[in-house]
């Protein structure tokens, strides 16, 4: 069942050119709207208006279809968006995390995802509705952002 209200995701300092257009790809395929290339999160067009090629790779033309916008802050883009009405849930791995199947958002929605090392800073989680947290039964403690985006969107927007 494909969700109706209006999804955007932001990416905070994600470091990976491949990180990045997986998730467009992804993203495309969950129906988001928008993405949000936060801090030095690279763009599918750099500075130089050159087409990044490895985003273009992995996101096999979701890099053209959805709608994409650079923003230095994270913290007034949070702002902004819930201002605007969104519920902004942060994928991250906290003390105050809860098991991300419990989420089941009613309206707009904005997905935080942050860098593969570092994950979402504090200063930023503390502006986020609420921190969702993948659980892991293995020995490694995370999964890879893209991956973690996309279980993520598929499983709270019950895809």
């Amino acid at each position: 069942m494909r969700n109706h209200k209006e999804v955007v995701v932001v990416l905070h300092n994600i470091r990976s050119t491949h990180n990045v257009g997986s998730i467009f790809r992804t993203a495309e395929a969950a129906g988001v709207s928008k993405i949000y290339l936060v801090g030095h999160t690279p763009a599918p067009i750099d500075r130089f208006s050159r087409i990044q090629k490895e985003i273009q790779k992995t996101a096999l033309g979701a890099e053209k279809t959805v709608f994409w916008e650079q923003v230095t802050g994270v913290v007034p883009l949070i702002k902004l968006l819930r201002q605007n009405g969104f519920y902004v849930i942060a994928i991250e791995q906290d003390k105050k995390s809860i098991d991300y199947k419990t989420i089941h958002p009613k309206k707009k929605t904005a997905f935080v995802f942050g860098n593969e090392v570092s994950g979402i800073p504090a200063s930023v989680l503390k502006y986020c509705d609420i921190i969702a947290e993948i659980p892991m039964k293995g020995k490694k403690e995370s999964l890879n952002v893209s991956v973690a985006a996309g279980a993520a969107l598929f499983r709270i927007l019950n895809i």
